[in-house]
């Protein structure tokens, strides 16, 4: 439980840590270092075909695939002396070991390994008694039969615009090892006053966020990208860089702009990173709600095509931040519904129900998940204990299976690159030099045997065991992979030491079993099974012979048209009060003295290219409240912003000291839009 208050208190702070604490931290970890650092090149023993991602020249990371030669050169830390050397595989087995001649500091030739078999090593530069070796890692990944289709629900939050800032190699090196993975999107991160620092044109490309762009589609990867800061010219107070822009229209013209700016390179945007939450502003769910509705307008109206998310919620979903999604009709606005999450997989299906309602039939996506453990707190690499990042890697095929059968149509992984927090938690797969923990291995195993992967169901049969059932397309071919495992609902320190003596009913035809780390097993199931996942090839239709539980019931399509006129409540930070509506959950609402008047200030914006007029009314409030207009008709032109007046009022002795106040604004033919405002009722 500590644990998990440490973990679900810190990374929510994200984008603020990624910008601030790693270079403080890390001696600036965000400049992905040079090629050399990590291995040399060697050539490919066959060339991939188009569309089917290879290794950069020099493998950064340290990432190969089976076949290649693996050359991986020798750090500086090593001594200058006869050193011995030890490869151990993911259970700290040594596979190999020799000695190596080092006359001078420079150059050092390459250790030569030869053809390894698929999976993650650890190579270590020492005696076997030495406290601290000097070591690096590696991997061998299965190649890719066919490039990774953009329907695949497996992606990365990847950051590579703010991993490696300005370095287009380095932005190159971080998608072609996502590509290499077998993903199909990555999330990336926008800076609003880096690309838009002064009002008017966006900055001239090429920016950072450019080379980004154009690195991920280089790499076949589709692009999702997020902002979530507020330029100093664009804000009321001058310390609210964290929260929305006041005037919607800022909003409206920078999401034309970057649809038209990034036409074709980012496929997906989020106008918003955890808006729910305080560190990113603490909003009202309305007013995230009205800021979404201008960023779908602007986003449309650069690029009809584009796909406009949620603005991301964080922590537990909530009954009453869907209310407040719904009652303000805001699914007409969003393409797909974005949720981050940092809970225990086993625990998705069930806490995500207001999500999925929420969703309004629209795809659920994902776009931060992770459970992070913590780092040896050895700067600048901030590695893991080997038995932690084992239990990690095993890990990842948990959370996607779960993920997937509670809903979620993508699902990003947080996050690629070496990233941790204050608390002492790690989160990166990748190291400081870009060389892999064994939780990127497991994650290209991920992307391999869940290609395009659709959930059939599961079984849970007793033992801690777990059976998750998809139709995908493993290496091309289509099949039904089951993804099965053994383990306790528990924290880190407990996991990893479930087993089972369970095997999969005889009449099942295993085609091929393959481990976490996406090495074949043949057609010989594990005995016992245990924490560490294994994916079983089956015939297409085979699965059904399982007596499988169906996931979760989505909410239907929910019909509806945008309207280019959007309200908004607009009032002083010192009105709002934070709830917690469910455990390791935020929201905010606005408070009300019962008895005295919540005076309300409302803006109406217009973003038609004609003029409109808007009646407005109140259409619902709790018994007994009483809610005021000062005027009910507005007209306004095109991108015109006009301010309304009113007052809410909870009389004393309410039995309803928690409601929402829902209006209307009739706008003939532009529509019916909504603004929905929670009111939380406090005494004297």
């Amino acid at each position: 439980m500590e644990q998990r208050l440490s973990v679900r208190g810190s990374l929510l702070q994200d984008a603020w840590v990624l910008t601030v604490c790693l270079p403080l931290l890390a001696g600036d970890p965000s400049r992905i270092p040079p090629a050399h650092t990590s291995a040399v090149a060697v050539p490919a023993h066959a060339v991939a075909p188009p569309g089917i991602p290879a290794p950069l020249p020099g493998h950064p990371g340290n990432v190969f695939l089976e076949g290649e030669e693996v050359q991986v050169a020798v750090r500086e830390a090593v001594p200058v002396r006869t050193v011995r050397w030890r490869l151990l595989d993911d259970r700290q087995r040594v596979v190999r070991e020799d000695q190596l001649e080092l006359e001078s500091p420079t150059p050092r030739p390459p250790l030569s390994l030869g053809r390894l078999g698929l999976g993650w090593y650890r190579l270590e530069f020492g005696e076997p008694n030495q406290t601290q070796p000097s070591w690096t890692s590696l991997a061998v990944l299965k190649p890719l039969r066919q490039p990774t289709s953009p329907d695949s629900p497996i992606a990365v939050d990847s950051a590579a615009a703010w991993f490696a800032p300005d370095d287009s190699v380095g932005q190159q090196r971080l998608a072609q090892l996502a590509a290499l993975a077998g993903v199909s999107w990555v999330r990336d991160r926008l800076r609003w006053r880096a690309i838009q620092p002064e009002p008017g044109q966006l900055a001239p490309p090429p920016t950072t966020y450019d080379t980004s762009a154009d690195a991920h589609g280089n790499a076949g990867l589709r692009l999702l990208q997020v902002f979530h800061d507020t330029p100093p010219w664009a804000r009321e107070d001058a310390d609210a860089g964290g929260r929305f822009a006041p005037d919607l229209r800022h909003l409206y013209e920078l999401a034309r702009a970057l649809a038209l700016r990034f036409r074709g390179r980012v496929q997906a945007w989020e106008p918003w990173n955890e808006a729910n939450i305080a560190v990113f502003g603490g909003h009202t769910v309305d007013q995230m709600c009205a800021w979404q509705k201008a960023a779908w307008l602007g986003f449309k109206s650069g690029d009809p095509d584009l796909v406009v998310g949620w603005n991301v919620t964080a922590g537990v979903p909530t009954p009453a931040h869907t209310a407040g999604v719904l009652a303000n009709e805001t699914w007409p606005y969003y393409d797909t519904y974005n949720i981050h999450t940092y809970d225990w997989p086993h625990a998705y299906a069930d806490l995500w129900q207001p999500a999925r309602e929420a969703a309004a039939g629209r795809p659920i996506w994902i776009t931060e998940a992770d459970r992070g453990t913590p780092h040896l707190q050895n700067p600048p690499w901030y590695d893991q204990d080997p038995r932690l990042e084992r239990l990690k890697a095993e890990w990842i095929a948990q959370s996607y299976a779960q993920s997937l059968f509670a809903g979620a149509r993508r699902h990003f992984h947080f996050i690629l690159g070496n990233y941790q927090e204050r608390n002492h938690i790690q989160f990166g797969l990748l190291r400081h030099d870009l060389s892999p923990r064994p939780g990127y291995v497991a994650l290209a195993a991920v992307g391999r045997c869940l290609a395009d992967a659709r959930v059939l169901g599961r079984w849970q049969p007793g033992q801690h065991v777990q059976v998750y059932a998809f139709r995908a397309q493993p290496d091309g071919q289509e099949r039904d992979v089951l993804v099965v495992w053994a383990e306790r609902d528990v924290d880190w320190p407990e996991r990893g030491t479930a087993t089972a003596a369970w095997q999969p009913p005889a009449d099942l035809d295993l085609l091929e079993v393959v481990d976490y780390l996406g090495r074949s097993r043949g057609r010989q199931f594990p005995a016992p099974l245990t924490s560490a996942p294994v994916f079983v090839f089956l015939p297409p239709g085979a699965a059904a012979r399982l007596p499988l539980e169906s996931p979760p019931v989505l909410a239907p399509w929910r019909e509806g048209q945008p309207s280019p006129v959007v309200l908004q409540v607009s009032l002083a930070r010192s009105a709002l009060r934070k709830v917690e509506d469910l455990p390791w959950s935020e929201g905010y609402a606005y408070k009300a003295q019962a008895g005295e008047p919540l005076d309300l200030k409302l803006h109406a914006y217009n973003f038609a290219t004609n003029s409109v007029t808007a009646r407005v009314r109140v259409t619902r409030q709790p018994r007994g409240w009483e809610t005021t207009l000062a005027a009910s008709e507005v007209s306004l032109a095109p991108m015109e912003r006009r301010e309304m007046a009113g007052t809410v009022r909870i009389p004393l002795g309410t039995a309803v000291r928690d409601g929402w106040v829902v209006l209307h604004a009739d706008c003939g033919r532009h529509g019916r839009p909504a603004l929905a405002l929670r009111v939380v009722a406090s005494d004297r």
